[in-house]
Order: C-alpha cells, then sequence, then structure tokens
C-alpha cells in the first residue's frame, strides 16, 4: 500500500511528533496555508456583499483569519481517516465546525469583550455563536476540504518541502512563520483591549462593568510611556482599519460599533457602490423597467 503524506512526514520526523498521525510541522503548515486562504476568501466576499475593499484580518499584521486556519487543522486532524466517508466527513463536518465556531466566539468576547459574530436572528442557533445554517455549511465544508481540497495542499506543500535542500530547514521556516504570526496574535489581544477601553470611557459607553473598564484605562494610560507606544502603533486609524466591524453590547443589549463613534473610513476604497446599486434597482421596478 501506497504511504500517505502524512505517513511519509513521520518517517522522515526522528523524534516522531504527531497529532493523530500528522506530524506537527505539517499541521502548522495547515494552519498558516488555511488561514491566508481564509483571509483571501473573507476578502473577496467583503468585496461582493459591501462593495469595499476592507481588512478581514484576525490579526494586526499579517494576511491571515484565523478561523480559518483553525477550524480546517481540527477537521483534518479529526477527519482525515475517512476520505471517502463522505457521511462520516459531513457529521464530522458539522460537529467539528460547529464546535469550533462556538469556542472562538466564545472566548473572543469572555477575553476581549467582543462579538466577531452573531446568530441571534437566525433560527435555530445557540446563544448567537453557531446556527444550524453555517453547521451545515461546516459539514458541506468537511467533505470538500478532506476529499478534494486538502489532497492538493498536500501536493503543494510536498513540492515545497522538495525545494529545501534539508528537512529540517523546512521545518524551520514553518515553525518561525508560526511563531511570528502568535507574537501578532498576542500583540492584536492587547491591542484590542487597550482600544475597547478607551472607546468606552471616551464615548461614555454605559458597560456593565464600567467602573472596571474605568479604573483600567486609567491604569493603562495613566502610564506614559505606554500610552504613548498605544497611540503610536495602535492608534485609532490603525485599528478601525484593521477591525472595521468591532463592536460592544453596552447594559441595555444593545451593539454600539466602534466605526460610528470616529470620523474614520473604516475600509481602504470602495470597488463599488452596492447601495447606489440598489436604489437603481428599485427606480427600475417602480418604473416597470
Amino acid at each position: 500500500m501506497e504511504e500517505t503524506n502524512q505517513e511519509k512526514d513521520i518517517n522522515q520526523c526522528k523524534k516522531k511528533m504527531t497529532i493523530n498521525g500528522i506530524s506537527i510541522w505539517r499541521i502548522l503548515a495547515y494552519f498558516i496555508i488555511y488561514s491566508v486562504a481564509g483571509y483571501i476568501i473573507e476578502t473577496l466576499y467583503g468585496m461582493i456583499t459591501k462593495g469595499v475593499w476592507e481588512s478581514r484580518q484576525s490579526f494586526l499584521y499579517g494576511p491571515f483569519c484565523g478561523i480559518y486556519g483553525l477550524g480546517a487543522v481540527v477537521m483534518i486532524v479529526c477527519l482525515h481517516k475517512f476520505p471517502k466517508k463522505f457521511n462520516a466527513l459531513f457529521i464530522g463536518g458539522f460537529i467539528v465546525g460547529s464546535v469550533v465556531e462556538y469556542v472562538v466566539s466564545f472566548v473572543g468576547e469572555m477575553l476581549l469583550g467582543v462579538k466577531w459574530w452573531d446568530y441571534s436572528n437566525m433560527p435555530l442557533n445557540i446563544n448567537g455563536r453557531i446556527c444550524v445554517y453555517f453547521s451545515v455549511f461546516w459539514g458541506f465544508l468537511g467533505i470538500y476540504l478532506i476529499a478534494s481540497l486538502n489532497p492538493k495542499v498536500d501536493r503543494i506543500i510536498n513540492w515545497i518541502k522538495g525545494k529545501f535542500k534539508t528537512y529540517k530547514g523546512l521545518k524551520t521556516c514553518v515553525v518561525t512563520v508560526f511563531v511570528l504570526l502568535m507574537i501578532d496574535c498576542i500583540a492584536t489581544g492587547f491591542a484590542i483591549e487597550f482600544f475597547l477601553v478607551r472607546m468606552i470611557v471616551k464615548n461614555d459607553i454605559p458597560v456593565a462593568n464600567k467602573e472596571a473598564v474605568v479604573e483600567q484605562y486609567d491604569k493603562i494610560y495613566g502610564n506614559e510611556k505606554l500610552s504613548n507606544f498605544i497611540y503610536k502603533y495602535w492608534g485609532d486609524k490603525k485599528m478601525i482599519r484593521t477591525f472595521p466591524n468591532l463592536k460592544v453590547t453596552d447594559k441595555d443589549g444593545n451593539i454600539v460599533y466602534m466605526d460610528s463613534l470616529l470620523d474614520i473610513q473604516p475600509y481602504y476604497f470602495k470597488v463599488h457602490d452596492k447601495n447606489n446599486k440598489n436604489n437603481e434597482e428599485v427606480e427600475a421596478d417602480i418604473k416597470g423597467e
């Protein structure tokens, strides 16, 4: 029987560090590749639906959409042994994708006070974090990912591996990129927290834990060196341009979007004027054209 790509990696890796039969370095490579792919997909989706090129990245400095990378990695690790069992892939994708989506949403809200998405208005949702509509999407994505897309990605990874003189050189490159990505992730967490604290206090947003937020603001921005660093590298324009959909929920349950509080264009440029197109369509309907 012909060895799979994962089995070849295991044989080449002296320490045999694997998760469910897949080498650690390959898992990290998957995360990087699918995070970049997710960023491209989300950017194109934003152009089509909103008519603007805006940031859809998860982190401050890199073209990465982390939930795609994480979702793909978890699916591949859990489902790669069922490449032709479409029923199992659909059910597995449905469950794994939903769990990842729920956990990412929960962690984002608990640690950063940010709602990345809200499905509360959609049927059969759980706490607005997941809903059946997108869970079904995850199921079909599981089939496509394992049965079709990831084998192609494996071939690309193997082609890249062939360009390196040593196996160690490839692993070093992948790990280095991943470490930089994690540093970017940590910096992003601090930047978002500092930004939201600043916006809540300066705009007097009545959040539930307002006193604690004010105390945190005084502690952060009372430090002159830290405050200067934040305003220089993580100022309002940088944060709004990078995370145009940041929002908080006040104590009455109202959602407050940060871009609505600042006179800053939250996108890079308009691809097309979607609103004008919609108006033209309405006028055409009225005229019976």
